[in-house]
């Protein structure tokens, strides 16, 4: 493209293997770093550092683009850069916000020498399940009525599985277990799922389990119950210490071996199929059942357990829990909860290397066999001890202990806001992608905030908004941690994305559940999973969003699978998306690169050296054609674009359509509320 204007919009770079090689460099080695600029277009090329600038050299041309290279030898620590491209008296830089006018260190490009990712979560396809909802495969372990009591009421065991959750949900049981989703395994395995990432399943009171009673065992009401007796609770009574029949079942150590050989048994069956499991690690408080504290009293009569720190100031345990100078013994309640909740004892690490060795044990154990646990999910991670500096010091060691017990074992951790100081290649992998996903494609695609508590309709099909926001939360991201964010629409923590697109503010206890069935739109919804399938990341699904789960936020997202009620348009959707992404490298790790912006209309590109796919969505509006530089993506006037799949108001569809490319353009028809992926192929002749 000579001439003696800069052609901005033919500059690139990313950290894909493409730019950098080799792909996850190590301390002290040699890397090549590329820049891609307009074929004879440009004067020079500078790599830009905290050293300067570096003169880079032409390595290669293809089609309409120059390749320019630079070798750099890293040191030990994170290594940033970004271009400086240079032609007549133009001047620009370019780095993970693209091309501006001056230099920005904000968005530089990052490597970290030595930080690795396991590879098999790179792109990886996630399906989180909220066990309790999911499907109920053995009904005899089922909680029963009043079996124990949960914050001052007797739990319930729901007879309907289609009811809709209580506004006080926590202490409501549907019966779902580990047997049900060892059941449903054929149905995951045929959606195309890889990785089961499972909500809290160790021994609780809740049926969200983040109270966890016991670390060491997974709970028998989600596995086996093999030596079951004892009585529920009588009306009138609320006193643990009778609930005989949760003691035997939950404390008795022969149910908790029963329940642990169970799931050794349900993870061989996992890996046999080639899938993976992430479990749910609540390291930041445990729950006031917790045998450590035993507030309810159910362990203390058994001569197998050590006093809790709640009745016996003498317990192995107290120095588990911050206890305030006011409390007294026995019976001590005054002691720190996490957000204040007597509920949730927040552990107390810094007091306590006992307590400390006690959670890295926990780490390695479900790792190594006969359990071989794939990796965690770390819950409200940032808020774990009590400062900062522990925090990171804890996560270092959680990072080695997991990584020498398992080297490709994922660590990935709930967290909100800027995460780099955890993504340092020393401590988390990657985090539940709230910021660069799941909050910019809702705003975006449906005009409303993840809990459906905020309607800011003017940022509905914003495409200047959407890439402006998700841009610069991603830029945060080292590459490694992109490949494998957890990206979701919906999760137990936030409203059903279906819901969202109703466009509607509410939650169960002020609109009613019926609500968030209402007014939804399953073409943006699918639109939703066009993105999901090809964006940056480990596209995550939360169960039923591909059967067209509605709800508001926590409690009502978790509501029971709808079996028997599944949009099946919608689960095919997910299917053949779902397949696609996982057929081709392009859409796992390749590059990302925005291609157009018409306001409610966007385009953007994933590629590799081997495939180009051209990624299109469109917000409401009419029927028009639009015209696409598919030229940025490499795809030349010799090859087609072929359509793979498309949504919109008459559905999903994966017929191929043909278009032709001419001078590195194609022109594609949109319609209301629609999406489409494209691919090119070769012409043949």
């Amino acid at each position: 493209m000579p001439g003696d204007y800069l052609n901005r919009e033919a500059i690139f770079s990313s950290g894909s293997s493409l730019y950098v090689l080799p792909k996850n460099p190590k301390k002290n080695q040699r890397v090549t770093i590329r820049c891609r600029v307009g074929r004879n277009n440009v004067d020079k090329v500078f790599l830009v550092d905290k050293d300067g600038s570096h003169e880079m050299k032409l390595e290669f041309s293809r089609k309409m683009f120059d390749y320019y290279s630079i070798h750099m030898t890293m040191g030990g620590e994170r290594y940033t850069y970004q271009f400086q491209i240079v032609k007549n008296n133009q001047s620009v830089y370019f780095n993970k916000r693209g091309d501006m006018d001056s230099y920005d260190s904000r968005f530089d490009y990052d490597i970290i020498p030595g930080f690795e990712v396991p590879e098999w979560a790179e792109g990886a396809v996630m399906y989180q399940i909220f066990v309790d909802r999911f499907y109920n495969g053995d009904s005899s372990t089922d909680v029963v009525d009043r079996e124990y009591s949960y914050i001052g009421e007797h739990v319930v065991r729901v007879k309907d599985w289609n009811k809709y959750p209580a506004t006080m949900d926590v202490r409501e049981f549907y019966g779902g277990d580990l047997k049900g989703v060892m059941e449903k395994l054929d149905y995951l395995q045929d959606l195309g799922v890889e990785v089961l990432y499972l909500n809290p399943i160790f021994v609780s009171p809740s049926n969200h389990k983040y109270d966890t009673q016991d670390y060491d065992y997974i709970d028998p009401h989600y596995t086996v119950i093999k030596n079951d007796g004892g009585q529920p609770l009588e009306e009138w009574d609320k006193d643990n210490t009778h609930a005989t029949k949760y003691i035997q079942r939950v404390v008795n150590k022969e149910n908790l071996e029963a329940s642990n050989k169970f799931f050794a048994k349900f993870m061989e069956e996992v890996h046999r199929r080639g899938m993976k499991v992430i479990l749910d690690g609540v390291f930041n408080h445990c729950g006031s059942f917790n045998k450590w504290l035993d507030r309810e009293k159910i362990y203390q009569k058994e001569g197998t357990y050590k006093k809790g720190a709640y009745t016996d100031e003498d317990s192995p345990y107290n120095s588990f829990f911050q206890f305030y100078p006011d409390g007294k013994w026995p019976d001590n309640g005054s002691y720190d909860g996490w957000w204040g909740h007597d509920t949730l004892p927040k552990l107390n690490y810094e007091n306590s290397e006992k307590l400390e060795k006690y959670i890295l044990k926990i780490a390695k154990k479900w790792l190594e066999p006969p359990y071989n646990v794939d990796g965690w999910r770390l819950d409200v991670a940032a808020d774990l001890g009590h400062s900062e500096e522990y925090n990171h010091e804890f996560w270092r060691k959680f990072r080695k202990t997991v990584k020498s017990a398992k080297k490709d074992a994922l660590i990935l951790a709930e967290h909100y806001g800027d995460a780099s100081a955890w993504l340092d290649g020393e401590q988390w992998d990657s985090v539940m992608n709230y910021d660069a996903f799941m909050e910019p494609i809702s705003w975006f695609l449906t005009g409303i905030d993840k809990h459906s508590d905020i309607s800011r309709q003017d940022l509905r099909g914003n495409g200047n908004e959407f890439f402006s926001r998700i841009t610069e939360n991603m830029s945060r991201f080292n590459i490694n941690s992109l490949l494998v964010a957890m990206n979701e629409l919906s999760n137990h923590d936030h409203s059903r994305f279906l819901t969202r697109t109703n466009g509607r503010v509410g939650r169960t206890m002020s609109a009613g559940p019926e609500a968030a069935n209402m007014g939804v739109n399953v073409n943006v919804m699918m639109a939703a999973v066009v993105m999901q399938m090809t964006w940056l990341g480990a596209p995550t699904v939360y169960y039923g969003d591909e059967a067209g789960l509605c709800g508001w936020t926590d409690p009502d997202n978790r509501r029971g699978y709808p079996w028997h009620y599944e949009n099946q348009e919608l689960i095919r959707c997910h299917k053949e998306l779902i397949r696609i992404h996982k057929s081709y490298a392009a859409l796992k790790t390749g590059a990302l690169i925005y291609l157009i912006n018409e306001g409610n209309l966007i385009g953007y590109g994933r590629f590799d050296d081997k495939d180009r796919f051209c990624i299109l969505v469109q917000l409401g509006g009419g029927d028009r054609t639009v015209k696409v530089p598919v030229w940025r993506l490499e795809v030349s006037d010799d090859e087609y674009m072929v359509q793979m799949a498309r949504t919109g108001t008459e559905g999903f569809t994966n017929r191929a359509e043909i278009y032709d490319v001419r001078d590195g353009y194609i022109e594609v028809h949109m319609g209301c509320d629609s999406a489409v992926v494209l691919k090119s192929i070769d012409r043949p002749y």
